[in-house]
């Protein structure tokens, strides 16, 4: 007996295309729906009632629609750019402007609905005041025929400022910032990653509901997610630096500076008899030491540190244990390694040592141990994948 496999009745593109459609979840859960409904509601609460109370335009009402529209932006989403004071402020009333003008000067009410926002949306970009109700304030004017300018005044311009100060009061009272900074790459980047951010906005040459801070934060929080998922099996132990090169208290500089240049290593771990850990020696140490902050007399300085002197009593640093950093940030050798990325990425981290139960030196963890860490666990994740 012979089988026909089904086939779709959808093409698989065509499928694609069309879950485009279906909502996507909103990933917020039922105290943050409960803050942005209250929040909303008093919002637009006290700026009926206050304008109401003001007694404003005939032309209009004293609350316009496009307010509601506003009140989602300004307590549902307050960190997005388009909610901003001035994007409220100025995209509202400037709209409405626009919207005013095309209803006192052009005849036909659909050709000046239609110039109205897109008009208001030119402007709007213009002036960096972006505001999706601004095309609602804009058509309103239109359409109910409004052709008094002081209209943008009141109520338009008055419910805007209630709205944002509802929102200022409101947000900030229940842990959401407001207003959010809204720095930009013109700002200027000041990490790799920052710098890959930008190009990637530069190409994709599209509004965004969200601030480039908060994208930088789920860039990096993003990363960190995956390095604990990728890590998360992995020891310090598994992957550090195990043929260890150390120095001890007493060794003389001149000696250290050679094991770091033949070497070619950047870190000296100072141990004591037991080969406990009891400071490190880096390239940063000697620069300090020979107070080299300055170019000038950079070789002179160099040498003169770390020749040994022949005298009994000498005024410079002759051994390790004068120059070295005492203070050193070490990890157990069963310390899961995804613990320490956070300490590589920003803490300006560059080996940790790591030691056993009884505090003895084991092995050095460097970044270059946690790249090459990270790559082998995106490969291995990759080849599981079929990637």
């Amino acid at each position: 007996m012979s089988t026909t496999p089904l086939t779709p009745a959808v093409p698989p593109k065509t499928y694609d295309w069309l879950r485009a459609f279906k909502p996507a979840p909103l990933a917020v859960n039922s105290r943050e729906r409960l803050r942005v409904t209250v929040g909303a509601f008093l919002g637009i609460l006290v700026t009926a009632v206050l304008c109401h109370v003001l007694g404003l335009s005939a032309q209009a009402t004293w609350i316009v629609a496009p307010m509601g529209a506003s009140a989602v932006l300004v307590f549902g989403v307050p960190a997005s750019p388009l909610a901003q004071p001035w994007a409220v402020l100025a995209g509202n009333t400037v709209s409405a402007l626009v919207g005013i003008a095309c209803a006192r000067w052009i005849g036909n009410v659909d050709l000046a609905a239609a110039l109205a926002v897109g008009l208001a949306i030119g402007l709007m970009f213009l002036l960096r005041c972006l505001h999706p109700p601004g095309g609602a304030s804009a058509l309103l004017m239109v359409m109910a025929g409004v052709t008094d300018p002081h209209a943008a005044l009141a109520p338009v311009l008055l419910n805007s400022i209630v709205l944002v100060a509802m929102g200022l009061a409101w947000n900030n009272a229940t842990g959401r910032r407001y207003p959010h900074p809204q720095s930009s790459a013109a700002a200027g980047a000041t990490s790799a990653t920052e710098h890959d951010l930008d190009a990637v906005l530069a190409r994709y040459n599209q509004i965004l509901d969200v601030p480039r801070d908060d994208l930088l934060a789920l860039v990096g929080q993003t990363r960190l997610a995956g390095y604990q998922r990728m890590l998360a099996q992995t020891r310090c132990a598994d992957v550090m630096s195990k043929n260890l090169v150390t120095v001890s208290f007493g060794t003389s500089l001149q000696d250290a500076w050679h094991l770091l240049r033949d070497k070619h290593i950047k870190a000296l771990p100072v141990v004591d008899r037991v080969n406990r850990i009891v400071g490190i020696l880096t390239l940063a140490d000697f620069l300090n030491a020979a107070d080299l902050d300055l170019h000038q007399g950079f070789e002179a300085k160099l040498k003169n540190l770390i020749r040994w002197s022949s005298t009994v009593n000498s005024a410079k640093p002759e051994v390790v244990g004068q120059i070295m950093t005492r203070r050193v940030r070490v990890a157990g050798a069963d310390k899961p390694l995804v613990d320490l990325v956070p300490l590589f990425g920003s803490t300006g981290h560059h080996h940790i040592p790591i030691v056993d139960p009884d505090q003895r030196l084991v092995g050095i963890l460097t970044q270059s141990d946690l790249v090459a860490a990270v790559f082998k666990a995106e490969r291995e994740e990759a080849a599981a994948n079929g990637r």
